[in-house]
Order: C-alpha cells, then structure tokens, then sequence
C-alpha cells in the first residue's frame, strides 16, 4: 500500500471537507501535531488511528484506503499534471514539491521536483523513515545531514539513509531545482 497517497488522500478529504487539523484531532482524540505528521508522511498510523481518522473525515475505512493497491503497469504525469504536495508547512519551509507520480497509487518510491528558493531553508534539521536520492537539476545548494554541511551544485546527486537528520539549504540569490526521490517511507 502506498502510504505516501494515503497521508496526501488524508489531506485531500480534509480540505475538501473545509475542517482544520483541529477540528480532526478533537473528533478523532489524536493530537493536532501527530495528525500534522501524518499528513506529512513523516509517520505511519496505525490501523486503530487510520479507523477514527476516516469517521471523523466522514467515510469509511474501505473508503479512505480503495484503490492504494493497485499496480498499474505504467503511468504518464503530464508537466501540466503534476501535483502540488504541501509539506513541511509546520517548519516554515517555502519549498515547493511536485508529485512526479502521484497517478500511480501503489509505487514503492516517490519522486518529486523541488523548487527551492533563494534564501530558504527549513528551520531545523528532520529525519523521516527510508532512504532518499537527490540529484540538483538547476542551481546550487547546501545539504545538511547529521549536522554536516556539503555544498552541492547542478548535476550533484545524494543517495542517504533518511533517519538521519536532513535539510537542503539555500544559501544562493537563485532558487534551485532538485529532483528527490523517497524510498521505504513508511513502510512503502
């Protein structure tokens, strides 16, 4: 199963229903924080957690996780189709993540394009389950990892363990582009 489509179907129902993480925990009685990383796929919720987060989201269960098992064996994301993933909003971060596969509902990896801006850097490190791969396609940066700073530029690509604590910086007057790519997130 896909977890990473679950957490952003979580937030897809949720907007759509005009409520607010709030509103979600005090129906659900998990904390707004938890439910925050939930649907930042930074944690994986259990069967229970996943139970009470469709009723209080007004579907059922079978409902909330139809389909995240399919195994399609090709899909096409147009350039005008990719999906615009808030992430890390609780963090401060202006980075913008597009979806490079979210037509596919069962992937083992999940790929996405960065756009990075001049100036920004998420306020702190974090760490988050799986392996990750990252190749700047545009401009330069900086990669925190494991309190570390390694300076990378266009062409430049990562490959790390992901509970490590991490974070691109943007030290540049230029905004970057980096190509990333989730691996055994949650379990995926």
């Amino acid at each position: 199963m896909n977890l990473t489509e679950l957490a952003q179907r979580i937030k897809r129902l949720r907007l759509d229903r005009q409520m607010n993480l709030d509103e979600v925990a005090s129906r659900t009685g998990l904390s707004r924080s938890w439910l925050s990383k939930v649907e930042n796929f930074r944690i994986t919720p259990s069967l229970p957690a996943l139970a009470g987060i469709a009723k209080a989201l007004g579907v059922t269960l079978s409902q909330l996780v139809e389909g995240l098992d399919a195994r399609p064996q090709i899909v096409i994301v147009r350039n005008d189709e990719r999906e615009v993933v808030t992430r890390d909003s609780e963090h401060r971060s202006r980075t913008i993540y597009e979806s490079l596969a979210h037509k596919h509902p069962s992937r083992r990896m999940d790929p996405f394009l960065l756009t990075v801006p001049a100036g920004e850097a998420r306020d702190q490190a974090l760490p988050h389950e799986g392996e990750e791969f990252l190749m700047v396609i545009e401009g330069k940066t900086d990669f925190e990892y494991g309190g570390q700073i390694h300076q990378l530029a266009k062409g430049d690509c990562l490959y790390f363990d992901a509970t490590v604590e991490h974070r691109l910086i943007n030290n540049s007057d230029q905004e970057a582009k980096v190509l990333c790519v989730f691996h055994g997130m949650n379990g995926l």
